[in-house]
């Protein structure tokens, strides 16, 4: 069996899907599409079978309990982290813990101190005083202590408003990404992280960016400067959007963005497939769009250009040459 890691977007892919067909709402296109997302990468197969085995587990529980564990809406008295672990805990109870993904951290996501599901965007206040707001599909874990304050984001993308520290000691605030830190220096923020890299973007104040394996390699951004890096390089810093925060609010702004970037970006705030024609791939986009709802800026993007969205099922669409 191959064991290497699969990036958690992969992954949190496949849980969608499989809470889709848990639903009981499934169609027979809902079903073709998720077959279809499995045959287009190896390692769509390979979370979706490391989740299999999360199912074979289950069978000595009732199916009906299991699946309303999975698929329950989000609510303010149930959240992601609570549901997860009621899911798990019946897999427990049904014959022990399974493997999902051990390098890239899953079961420290579901047991993450905050999260977001796909779509969602939170604001959260730490005890200091310092501001978040988390991305779609986010997970991190606050850790303070006399000498430091410390988050780890384990997937997706925060931004940090820092707040001067009340402790004695004053303490450095830092963010851990899967491939370095970066510590504040008195400032506003964003970090994400991918699979090969995370991206860090500067809009206030300024930032220290070590990398795990090249600590003696650290890079000051300043405000205005957004740059990415990996476990071992920091790339010199360039310019960042004025608007890129603007997820922060629900809105996407984008200026001369290729149509194939701009389906990607959109993806993430989406369950199921988002897929763009290479015919179309090149052309360029301007404009604001709503992440709240996807399918109102698809729409919009139809005004723009020849292009024309074409659903199979709600989870299943593409964009094409019109």
């Amino acid at each position: 069996m191959d064991d290497s890691p699969i990036d958690p977007v992969i992954v949190q892919r496949a849980i969608e899907w499989m809470a889709r067909l848990w639903s009981g709402e499934a169609s027979d296109a809902d079903k073709a599409a998720c077959q279809q997302w499995r045959m287009e990468h190896p390692s769509h197969e390979r979370a979706w079978s490391r989740l299999q085995i999360m199912e074979n587990k289950l069978h000595s529980v009732p199916r009906e309990i299991a699946r309303h564990a999975l698929y329950e809406p989000k609510s303010h008295t149930q959240p992601a982290r609570r549901r997860v672990l009621k899911l798990l805990g019946l897999t427990i109870v049904a014959g022990g813990a399974m493997h999902l993904e051990r390098e890239h951290n899953i079961w420290q996501i579901a047991f993450s101190d905050y999260s977001t599901q796909t779509g969602e965007i939170r604001k959260i206040m730490l005890s200091d005083g310092t501001r978040l707001v988390l991305g779609t599909a986010t997970a991190i874990d606050v850790r303070f202590d006399d000498l430091k304050r410390r988050v780890f984001l384990r997937s997706g993308e925060i931004l940090v408003i820092t707040a001067p520290d009340s402790a004695i000691a004053c303490r450095p605030f830092q963010v851990q990404s899967r491939h370095g830190t970066v510590e504040a220096l008195g400032t506003s923020f964003t970090v994400r992280q991918t699979g090969n890299f995370s991206d860090a973007a500067v809009f206030d104040g300024a930032v220290e960016i070590r990398p795990n394996r090249a600590m003696s390699a650290a890079m000051r951004i300043d405000n205005g400067q957004r740059t990415v890096f990996s476990a071992e390089h920091v790339e010199p810093p360039i310019a960042v959007h004025k608007n890129a925060a603007a997820w922060t609010t629900g809105k996407l702004v984008v200026e001369n963005m290729r149509v194939a970037d701009f389906v990607a970006e959109l993806e993430r705030y989406r369950v199921g497939i988002l897929r763009c024609d290479p015919a179309i791939a090149d052309l360029q986009v301007t404009g604001v769009f709503s992440l709240h709802d996807t399918d109102r800026a698809l729409h919009n993007l139809t005004f723009a250009l020849p292009i024309r969205i074409i659903y199979r099922t709600p989870y299943w669409v593409t964009v094409q040459q019109k």
